[in-house]
């Protein structure tokens, strides 16, 4: 893990906030003091505290300090692709959108099957990136579903889990022996769920508006009829799964029946399938190709729920840079992916404006559930937890303009939308490293 240096930090009192702590699901006024780099104190209900005589106080107005989010998935370009995205324009992004741990997807040139290119990245992050960047290796070498990859060596180097990123491993011999040696090695699997012989040529959701843009299908059965092999394989070794992505009421039925039956799974949604559907697709618009597709109206009210019930339990930003030339083509060529760092925040903020979650609940799913996954001692408000915070105005709204992102890629399914919510600062170890006050 890279974390700003902290030696010579002045401490930090926060006074006059709304403290919001996804952990314990505790929201209340209060006041927090911050030292070398970690929470040193928190008084909860009483929203002014003096700190020690030469400390920076922060006077948050009444507004949200919440942990910083922690992303289980965001594909950057570097190694190899710098030109769509790179570590220290992705932790910009990440900043600006309240994400303070981003957990980095293995689809690189070289792709991160050797402890040799986990360790380049947290070199690289540690020199370049202002947020928190772990690597997730891949599940199998070349990211080809056929042979595993060195589980202990690549966790000993510093990889959080083992995922084929946008791949799902197809060969369920394979998938079984990964699954048995995570068990061994206490590793978390992270499976994107879709059968690519079922996709085919398909670049949406299977269904009447798919015919009526003469658009190639996805049928929901990619998802369901991996996840649900899936299940019977942990059924069968009894490791730690995790669903990357549902994005359908079937998988969630299934999830659901799983966690039932006691099984050690979990799943995440991406932001998008939880915030859009297909019918935003409108005008054949490339930056809402994606994968998962976009699913129907009811698919997403499915999701919504199961996150509000805990059947969900982490949401993602499946943040995808892609350039002009993979995105500026007909939408059936279009590459697939969406930037999502800096607004998975702001979009999912949509859902507790509606009542269908509540702010506590989605702290929950964006940072203190995926933190508690990874084995990090982030997303949390607590003595000793490390200062990794945001001050957020929940209500303020504003119209997104993708000319204004801070990735290197602007392929944002949210350009031109309106919105509510902004994160006005960013500390990582009570180093602030986003203000929005002071971006030209």
């Amino acid at each position: 893990m890279n974390s700003p240096t902290t030696s010579e930090a002045r401490p930090l009192v926060f006074t006059n906030a709304r403290l919001v702590d996804p952990a314990s699901g505790r929201e209340a006024p209060g006041a927090m003091l911050v030292q070398n780099g970690a929470i040193a104190d928190i008084a909860w209900d009483e929203p002014v505290r003096p700190g020690p005589a030469e400390a920076e106080v922060v006077d948050c107005g009444g507004l949200v300090l919440a942990p910083g989010l922690v992303d289980m998935r965001a594909f950057v370009g570097e190694p190899g692709a710098e030109h769509r995205e790179t570590l220290k324009t992705a932790s910009e992004a990440a900043a600006a959108g309240g994400v303070t741990t981003v957990v980095c997807m293995p689809d690189t040139d070289p792709v991160v099957d050797e402890p040799s290119i986990v360790d380049f990245l947290l070199r690289r992050a540690r020199d370049t990136a202002i947020v928190n960047i772990h690597p997730a290796a891949a599940l199998t070498k070349g990211l080809e579903g056929r042979e595993m990859t060195e589980f202990g060596l690549l966790m000993e180097a510093g990889a959080v889990a083992f995922t084929d990123g946008a791949r799902s491993v197809t060969n369920a011999q394979v998938m079984r022996r990964a699954l048995t040696y995570a068990r061994d090695f206490g590793a978390l699997i992270l499976h994107h769920t879709e059968d690519p012989d079922l996709v085919g040529s398909g670049v949406m959701n299977e269904g009447e508006l798919a015919t009526r843009l003469g658009l190639p299908g996805v049928p929901r059965e990619a998802e369901i009829i991996m996840l649900e092999r899936d299940l019977r394989l942990v059924q069968l070794t009894g490791a730690r799964y995790h669903a990357a992505m549902v994005s359908c009421a079937t998988s969630v039925a299934l999830i659901e029946r799983a966690k039932a039956e006691g099984l050690p799974v979990t799943c995440g949604v991406s932001i998008n399938n939880l915030t859009l559907n297909e019918t935003d697709i409108g005008d054949y618009r490339t930056f809402l190709k994606l994968s998962p597709p976009l699913r129907s109206e009811e698919d997403r009210l499915a999701v919504v729920d199961a996150l509000a019930r805990g059947v969900i339990d982490v949401v993602v930003s499946d943040h995808n840079p892609q350039d002009v030339e993979t995105k500026r083509l007909p939408f059936a060529e279009a590459a697939d992916g969406a930037v999502g760092l800096e607004t998975m925040l702001s979009a999912g903020l949509r859902l507790v404006h509606a009542g269908h979650i509540s702010l506590a609940g989605l702290f929950a799913a964006m940072a203190s559930r995926p933190a508690a996954l990874l084995g990090l001692p982030a997303g949390r408000l607590a003595v000793g937890a490390p200062a990794d915070l945001i001050l957020l105005d929940p209500d303020e709204p504003y119209v997104l303009d993708k000319a204004n992102l801070h990735s290197r890629s602007k392929n944002t399914p949210f350009d031109e939308a309106r919105l509510e919510g902004r994160v006005l600062k960013t500390f990582v170890a009570g180093r602030k490293v986003h203000d929005i006050s002071l971006a030209s």
